[in-house]
């Protein structure tokens, strides 16, 4: 399966500065290709209901949307994929809940994570922490791997690979210039006086660099 996931917006409301839904609009008019929503303290009701009216903005725009680590939210909310990780349901058990047409994707931090993602199955993979950052989806802080490792990981699958944590207008030509597949950003976007400026930013040199 083929998925072009573009420059990804991950969710966490927490440290958002205006509603994330008005971020979300923002972003989505500024280029970001995916909205992966994480939000994993909320109810399953409350869930469902922020997927539902984000897959309405993400519809409007032609964009993806990425469900983080609940396959049945997924399902439900009638998104693109899910998004999974070493602590999730076992790669195998989530296909076997959305099916071959939804994408699933894993979060590696090493070379080996990316090969057995795609040995169990994943369509595409992140590695990270690329940079430095401050949020780490986790909540753990893992030292920086630095953008030589997606060129290292691309040459053992033939998934894509996703380039996430640190990542921001001044480093992404970087990221680019090693040959990643997609961009995921949080704080580069969530954290930004100007959501749409700094998506359409960063479109800009992903498109611009070679």
């Amino acid at each position: 399966m083929v998925c072009e996931l573009g420059l990804i917006l991950i969710t966490d409301r927490k440290i958002c500065r205006s509603p994330l839904i008005d971020i979300v609009k923002l972003s989505l008019k500024g280029g970001v290709n995916t909205v992966q929503l994480r939000e994993k303290d909320l109810s399953a009701k409350d869930l469902f209901e922020l997927a539902t009216e984000i897959k309405c903005l993400t519809d409007e725009a032609g964009a993806n949307l990425i469900i983080n680590d609940r396959p049945d939210i997924m399902v439900a909310a009638g998104a693109s994929g899910v998004h999974i990780g070493i602590r999730s349901m076992p790669v195998k058990a989530v296909r076997q809940v959305i099916g071959n047409k939804k994408l699933i994707g894993y979060s590696a931090h090493s070379v080996e994570d990316a090969k057995l993602a795609q040995k169990d199955g994943a369509d595409y993979v992140t590695i990270s922490p690329i940079f430095e950052t401050n949020v780490k989806p986790g909540g753990v802080l893992q030292k920086p791997l630095g953008p030589g490792i997606i060129k290292v990981v691309k040459d053992v699958v033939r998934i894509p690979v996703v380039a996430l944590g640190g990542i921001n207008e001044n480093n992404v030509n970087e990221v680019v210039r090693n040959d990643a597949d997609g961009v995921a950003l949080i704080s580069g976007v969530l954290l930004a006086p100007n959501p749409f400026k700094a998506a359409e930013k960063i479109c800009k040199v992903m498109k611009r660099v070679v």
